[in-house]
């Protein structure tokens, strides 16, 4: 891990990170209803055995697509450059890199969740996370 934060500077950072995610979410929702309305016109072409297509629409339509994910593909980059780490876009969980007891660990936030309350182990999941504790203090960090 190169960039590890303290519980402190991850509560900090949280507001901006959170607009990111809520950028990075929306923006992949968008591609994925443009995918599927892309998928059903040519589904609906095969079917028919043809048809004709407005090209220039459906080739507006693509690249608007295409613009989407590569929204999601900069935002998610930019958490990432922040030393965050974007777990699970659909559910908005964000892990930042930390120290447990002098071990390598993830404090872990969830969209809706107030602020920061749980961490899991470098190697477990978000469904894995548990609460803090006092064993995560305010100045902890592995580097």
């Amino acid at each position: 891990m190169s960039k590890t934060f303290t519980l402190g500077e991850a509560q900090t950072l949280l507001p901006v990170l959170e607009s990111l995610l809520q950028r990075a979410r929306s923006s992949a929702l968008h591609a994925a209803e443009l995918e599927l309305e892309m998928q059903r016109l040519s589904h609906r072409i095969f079917l028919s055995g043809g048809m004709h297509v407005d090209v220039v629409a459906a080739a507006r339509r693509r690249a608007e697509r295409d613009k989407a994910t590569q929204e999601t593909q900069d935002t998610i980059a930019e958490i990432e450059a922040i030393g965050a780490r974007v777990q699970n876009l659909e559910d908005g969980v964000l892990d930042f890199p930390c120290q447990v007891e002098g071990r390598a660990a993830l404090l872990c936030w969830k969209m809706g969740e107030v602020g920061i309350s749980h961490w899991h182990g470098v190697d477990e999941s978000a469904e894995q996370r548990r609460p803090l504790d006092g064993r995560l203090g305010k100045s902890e960090r592995l580097n």
